[in-house]
């Protein structure tokens, strides 16, 4: 039996994490930027407080890395 758009979309959406508490970025930047935006975002949001963390990455051709920054909404 063939599957809808609609079908699929509402199976993908079923798989989606629930609301963990966790605020996510992700960014595509050259190596060096990638690496200056990463150390900024751990100043502005410390692990300690916020367990901010680099939730995954990959290099790109042309030397970029795309990653995610996950962090709490608040460090209460």
């Amino acid at each position: 039996m063939a599957s809808s758009p609609r079908d699929l979309a509402s199976r993908m959406a079923g798989r989606r994490k629930p609301d963990d508490g966790y605020v996510r970025e992700t960014f595509t930047l050259p190596r060096e930027k990638a690496r200056l935006t990463a150390r900024d975002f751990l100043s502005r949001y410390p692990k300690a407080g916020y367990m901010t963390a680099v939730e995954s990455w990959r290099e790109l051709p042309g030397d970029e890395i795309e990653f995610t920054m996950r962090r709490l909404r608040s460090a209460d």
